[in-house]
């Protein structure tokens, strides 16, 4: 019988766990995090699943710490798996899997490894992106590719919707590389870093909009970090505002000589620096999502310059 000691949390470390049980692997013991009182919990709890499968589940704020460490190596696991945990597992840890250890990550390595790999691909306005089963070596993302998966982005798809594409990705990854791994047949394909990317986590500050950027770019940063993540942000008159969705208007050019919100219509748009025209289709103050009418009030009669 296959056992596996797992790292998990979020919604692809449901899905994968669900993968495991359903091919019949042992799971003597999951390690997870405490749910964060201040995060906005949007996604299903690991801790809960394994409990209703009777896995024991710990939670230590440092998992490399030596009591974790001999609770993991105390039952001999043939694999550690890391699915969206959300620390870096040290070297004690990996070496406690007799038959290696291996992480699922939210991208085509070697491209976007490191933090928040969806919200960057989404962000950074690429077409593709996926999920990643590959082993894990000290340096992050970075060890020898087992399977991997695309799925598209289309041109107005949130984070949130990509992140949906990219979980169902990982258990479709998982699913067809364990039969796999358990006859010890699996690919070992080694990564070219030089050809990828690193990147590291992002702050609610990070959403504020840059005006003076094209329209593609302030798009693709809306709808990067666009609810249940923190959003992008701006000020309007003297407010400050979450923009919460914007829409492509391809071929549109704007008549002003800056970046400039307007209503017309009843439709709110914003002409970017390069001539590029958003229409903006939610636009948040104080936690309340505005009408039209009032961003109409809030503008007044004429339209507004836009300041980064």
């Amino acid at each position: 019988m296959t056992s596996a000691v797992v790292f998990a949390y979020h919604d692809v470390g449901v899905r994968c766990l669900k993968v495991l049980l359903a091919q019949g692997v042992t799971v003597p013991l999951v390690v997870t995090h405490q749910d964060n009182p201040a995060e906005n919990i949007w996604f299903e709890s690991v801790a809960a699943l394994a409990r209703n499968h009777d896995i024991p589940v710990v939670t230590p704020d440092n998992p490399n710490l030596p009591a974790t460490v001999e609770q993991v190596t105390a039952g001999r696991p043939d694999f550690l798996f890391s699915f969206y945990f959300r620390h870096m597992i040290g070297l004690p840890l990996l070496a406690a899997a007799k038959r290696g250890a291996l992480n699922m990550h939210g991208s085509l390595l070697p491209k976007y490894r490191g933090r928040v790999p969806v919200n960057w691909a989404v962000i950074r306005g690429e077409h593709e992106t996926g999920a990643t089963l590959h082993y894990m070596v000290e340096k992050p993302d970075a060890g020898d590719i087992v399977d991997q998966q695309a799925v598209p982005i289309l041109p107005d798809d949130t984070a949130p919707e990509v992140f949906r594409k990219v979980t169902f990705a990982a258990e479709i990854v998982l699913h067809r590389s364990l039969p796999l791994l358990i006859a010890g047949t699996a690919p070992r394909i080694k990564q070219d870093l030089a050809r990828g990317s690193y990147f590291g986590g992002r702050k609610p500050e990070d959403g504020r909009i840059d005006w003076n950027g094209t329209a593609e770019a302030v798009h693709n940063l809306v709808r990067g970090v666009a609810p249940p993540y923190p959003g992008a942000f701006t000020t309007i008159a003297g407010k400050t505002v979450r923009i919460l969705k914007s829409l492509r208007q391809p071929g549109r050019r704007g008549r002003f000589s800056a970046p400039t919100l307007f209503v017309e219509n009843g439709v709110c748009f914003a002409q970017c620096a390069d001539g590029g025209v958003l229409r903006i289709d939610d636009i948040e103050l104080a936690g309340r999502r505005l009408q039209s009418r009032e961003i109409d009030a809030m503008l007044g009669p004429t339209p507004l310059t836009l300041l980064s």
